[in-house]
């Protein structure tokens, strides 16, 4: 099973930019989509956005669309969540997660196999 560890979150100012990355183990890395999830405090985990094996497939939620892309790098097991115009209802720990299958339900967090263990984002007003 892949091990995922998430960097690069912090405190920025509503209108600023993070850059999240998400390193996995092992060497099967292109056979799992991955997805980004973030959850903030007293509610339910979301999705953000999600990539195909290879790339060529994003998707993202209606809340995040325009403002974040996620990308992959499989040469160095790596995927990022690029954060721009960033809100402070962005505010939430955000987690990387990984999966084998790539289907419609890539916005389900149970159709996940792997997950990390966060990085917390906050944006001040």
């Amino acid at each position: 099973q892949v091990q995922l560890v998430e960097s690069g979150g912090g405190l920025v100012q509503a209108g600023g930019s993070l850059r999240l990355s998400c390193a996995a183990s092992g060497r099967t890395f292109i056979s799992y989509a991955m997805g980004w999830f973030r959850q903030a405090p007293g509610k339910e985990r979301e999705f953000v956005a999600a990539i195909s094996w290879a790339g060529g497939n994003t998707y993202y939620a209606d809340s995040v669309k325009g403002r974040f892309t996620v990308s992959r790098d499989n040469a160095k097991n790596t995927v990022n969540l690029q954060m721009n115009s960033l809100k402070p209802e962005d505010t939430a720990v955000y987690y990387c997660a990984a999966r084998r299958t790539w289907n419609n339900d890539y916005d389900q967090d149970y159709t996940y196999d792997g997950w990390g263990q966060g990085t917390q984002v906050t944006v001040s007003s």
